[in-house]
C-alpha cells in the first residue's frame, strides 16, 4: 500500500564501471572518443555508475576527486566495498578492513557518493550472530558524509525473516538481484532501494524487450513512491511506512555490451 500523495524519491539508473573495451568504437562510446573522456560521456547519458574497481583493490584518493570533477553536479556513484572485507570466515573481524577502505579517499566523491555495496561470495551462508556483528561495524557517517550501505548476498540461506529484520534494524538495503541465478530478495529494508538486474541479451537491441523494460521501469517507480512491486516475491512482510525512497538500479552482467542501451531505455521510461 502506498499513501496517497507520497513524495517520490529520485530514481538513478546506470551500469557497472565504464572502462569496457567492447563499448568503444560506436557500441556505446562514439568512435574516436578519447578514453580519458569516457566517464564524462557516460555520465552525460546515465544518472549513476557503480564503481567496481574498488572491489578488487584500493584506488588512489586523487582518482575519486577526479571522478567527482568529471561528472555532472547531480550525478551519483555507488561504490563496491573491497572483497577483502566480505570474503572472510568471521565477518565480526572486518572492522579494520572497513576502516581502511574509508581511508582510501572514497569520500573525495563528496555529495556524489552514493551507497556502498558490500558483495558476498555465493558460498557465504547466513549466520545471524556474525552478520549482525558485521552490520554494527558499518559507519553511519565518514568525514561528515552520511553513508548508505547495501549488502549483496548470494546464498539461499539469506532468504530468512531474521536476515530481513537485521537489515531493517540497521537501515541497510539488501541488493535486489533481478533476472539472474542469484537469490532474488525483493524486501525493502532501508530508506532507499538498490537493484542490480542481469538479464540483458544479445538479441535485443536495448538488451531487454520493450515489455521487460516497461516492467522494470514500473517497479522502479513503485519503489520510488514507497511501495513494493506486487510481482516480486519477498521474504517478510512489507515495511509499515510508505515514504518515498531513492532508487538505484544498475544493469549488470548479462550481455554486457547491451547494458548501457538498457540503462538509457530505462532512464527514458522513468522520466
Amino acid at each position: 500500500m502506498v499513501a496517497k500523495g507520497t513524495h517520490a524519491g529520485k530514481i538513478r539508473i546506470g551500469v557497472g564501471g565504464w572502462t569496457y573495451e567492447p563499448w568503444r568504437g560506436g557500441a556505446f562510446f562514439p568512435k574516436g572518443l578519447q578514453q580519458a573522456r569516457e566517464l564524462q560521456y557516460a555520465s552525460s547519458k546515465l544518472t549513476s555508475i557503480e564503481i567496481n574497481g574498488t572491489y578488487y583493490g584500493s584506488q588512489k584518493p586523487a582518482s575519486f576527486i577526479k571522478w567527482h570533477d568529471e561528472t555532472p553536479a547531480d550525478f551519483v556513484f555507488a561504490v563496491k566495498g573491497p572483497r577483502f572485507t566480505t570474503n572472510r570466515r568471521v565477518l565480526a573481524e572486518a572492522g579494520e578492513s572497513i576502516e581502511r577502505f574509508f581511508k582510501t579517499g572514497v569520500t573525495g566523491l563528496k555529495a556524489k557518493l552514493g551507497p556502498i555495496n558490500w558483495q558476498f561470495a555465493t558460498t557465504k551462508r547466513f549466520d545471524a550472530e556474525d552478520f549482525a556483528a558485521f552490520l554494527k561495524l558499518l559507519p553511519k557517517s565518514v568525514d561528515g558524509l552520511a553513508i548508505r550501505h547495501v549488502v549483496e548476498v548470494r546464498h539461499e540461506s539469506f532468504k530468512h525473516p531474521e536476515f530481513i529484520a537485521l537489515a531493517r534494524e540497521h537501515g541497510v538495503a539488501v541488493a535486489m538481484a533481478g533476472d539472474s541465478d542469484y537469490p532474488q530478495i525483493a524486501d525493502v529494508t532501508a530508506p532507499f532501494v538498490y537493484a542490480r538486474i542481469m538479464g540483458t541479451t544479445e538479441g535485443e537491441e536495448s538488451g531487454y524487450s520493450a515489455s521487460a523494460l516497461d516492467q522494470w521501469a514500473k517497479r522502479a517507480k513503485t519503489w520510488a513512491v514507497g511501495g513494493s512491486p506486487e510481482d516480486l516475491a519477498t521474504v517478510a512482510a512489507p515495511m509499515s511506512d510508505a515514504a518515498g525512497r531513492d532508487v538505484f538500479l544498475y544493469v549488470i552482467s548479462g550481455h554486457k555490451e547491451r547494458n548501457p542501451a538498457a540503462a538509457m531505455a530505462l532512464i527514458e521510461r522513468v522520466g
